[in-house]
């Protein structure tokens, strides 16, 4: 135990860049609005606050810096690159890719744009929509260092099957029709590649398609964190304890649907993961519960929801959960 949270206290205090968003949103939850310390509303307005500036934040950010980098990368080579003439073999890249891109589900996004804009086949590019959040060298290196190599693995390998099959099984569906119209607009915001932009108009364009992805998106992350904001505030920290602990039958699905609502990453997550096994919680349904905040929560599918159609979000959310449903019981099944 001792072990465990000494690796995590060196991790934690080595990448928590957000604690300054951390003191600012104290000061104005218990200072500012005066509400009581260790109260549910406090929770609540505290974690809102924090959340949303976070994430403002991470997309800002990583929309920037990949329209910056897209600037370089002509469309057709992406294309060329994930639309392999084998099959399938997109849908693996795709996923791997994924694993190497340290973003959280929101972030991750606009590089999915990007590929439906670069005419990347759509399900190559939920393959790396579903592996970027939920696997990657952070989760990875947390996962290493708390519960064990053997750990760490299965649940790379697992989440990387997830997002393959995912792909393919959407790819299958022939779905394009169900993507917005306007995944595909083509306007002064889109990236025409090229050597010969100077960095400021890089930097122009750059801003500008920030600006836009942002103003379209901005209400449903902000009612996406709301409802977080209140299941974290007002749900006790033992429910998932008391009703999904020990050998169940329902604990996993409950784990995972428990799970969508909320949002992190995994650096954020696995934490909470720890304690929930400490509490007598299987490995596999909190690993399961940790799969859902990072590859299926509700501000990612409010963001979703500008770009696709209900029913391929309910597709989406379908195929990828019971993926985690599968490989929570297959945890449990191989660890008990």
């Amino acid at each position: 135990m001792l072990q465990r949270v000494f690796v995590w206290d060196i991790i934690r205090n080595t990448m928590d860049i957000f604690y300054p968003i951390k003191i600012f949103s104290d000061w104005l939850t218990y200072q500012i609005f005066s509400i009581p310390p260790k109260t549910l509303l406090a929770e609540a307005v505290n974690f809102f606050v924090f959340d949303t500036i976070k994430i403002f934040i991470l997309l800002a950010v990583i929309i920037f810096t990949v329209s910056i980098i897209r600037s370089f990368l002509p469309q057709e080579k992406i294309k060329k690159i994930l639309s392999h003439k084998h099959k399938y073999v997109g849908n693996i890249l795709a996923a791997v890719f994924g694993i190497i891109t340290p973003f959280c589900t929101c972030s991750a996004i606009p590089l999915f744009l990007g590929f439906i804009e670069a005419g990347v086949p759509l399900g190559v590019t939920f393959s790396f929509l579903v592996s970027s959040p939920m696997i990657n060298e952070v989760a990875l290196v947390l996962l290493l260092g708390m519960f064990g190599l053997k750990i760490a693995l299965i649940y790379t390998f697992s989440g990387l099957i997830i997002a393959i099959i995912s792909g393919i099984i959407i790819g299958q569906l022939k779905a394009e029709n169900l993507i917005e119209h306007i995944a595909f607009k083509s306007s002064a915001n889109s990236f025409i590649a090229s050597l010969e932009l100077s960095w400021k108009d890089r930097f122009r364009l750059a801003k500008d398609y920030t600006f836009c992805i942002i103003k379209g998106v901005w209400l449903y992350v902000v009612i996406g964190i709301g409802v977080g904001a209140w299941i974290h505030g007002y749900i006790p920290s033992d429910f998932l304890v008391k009703y999904a602990g020990g050998n169940k039958w329902y604990a996993v699905p409950l784990a995972t649907l428990i799970g969508i609502p909320l949002y992190s990453n995994a650096a954020g997550v696995i934490p909470l993961v720890s304690a929930l096994t400490e509490k007598g919680v299987s490995i596999g349904t909190t690993l399961a519960f940790m799969m859902a905040v990072t590859g299926l929560s509700l501000p990612e599918f409010m963001i979703l929801r500008k770009v696709m159609k209900i029913k391929l979000l309910a597709i989406f959310a379908g195929i990828v959960g019971i993926g985690i449903i599968f490989t929570g019981y297959l945890f449990n099944f191989i660890l008990k």
